[in-house]
């Protein structure tokens, strides 16, 4: 008898696999060969399913962000809480940030993203609650709102975007990644106080 085909469970488990060889390896590394193998799939199903491999990489990504995005909305009238939020979420999900990092290493600063359109309305919705928060004075109208996303990402994200830096500096203990987070969340409150 010959085996029933799921075409839904196939074009997931090349996805799954996807997002795995990215975030080890960027664009330029990651290899279709190992994601076939690691999906048990032919690259020819990868190919019909994704297109070439910066069509499945931007596709790994968008999906990313879009989870992110609603798995940890941006709330201006909890924003220490947010950033609690952002920080669990890229500790139980660390191929977010391996990703976006891979992305910066190579489209660069002045590159055009694939999607580059998409992605910028999902950050106009972050950057307009936060503009929300600060018309109704629940933080601090000083800095920018799309300032103030950049920075808020950047206060929440960096440590696990550069955890050798976080463990040499801050040491590795929990009691060490506890007073960070607690430091981190003092500064996030500075960073919007009215």
């Amino acid at each position: 008898m010959a085996a029933v085909r799921d075409p839904e469970a196939t074009r997931a488990r090349i996805f799954d696999a996807a997002v795995a060889e990215f975030a080890r390896h960027g664009v330029a590394g990651a290899r279709i060969d190992r994601i076939a193998a690691e999906a048990k799939a032919n690259k020819q199903l990868i190919y019909a399913y994704f297109g070439n491999k910066s069509e499945l990489f931007t596709q790994v990504l968008e999906k990313s962000m879009l989870d992110l995005a609603v798995a940890v909305p941006v709330d201006p009238d909890d924003i220490e809480g947010w950033v609690d939020r952002v920080i669990d979420y890229h500790a139980a999900h660390p191929e977010v940030l391996r990703l976006l990092f891979w992305e910066g290493l190579e489209y660069g600063a002045s590159a055009e993203l694939p999607d580059e359109s998409e992605r910028q309305e999902h950050y106009r919705k972050k950057i307009d609650a936060l503009r929300d928060g600060q018309e109704r004075g629940v933080i601090t109208d000083a800095i920018p709102a799309r300032d103030l996303l950049f920075l808020l990402i950047a206060l929440a994200n960096w440590a696990a975007v550069v955890p050798q830096m976080r463990r040499i500096v801050v040491g590795a203990e929990d009691a060490d990644r506890d007073r960070l987070r607690a430091s981190i969340r003092e500064a996030a409150r500075r960073l919007i106080a009215r």
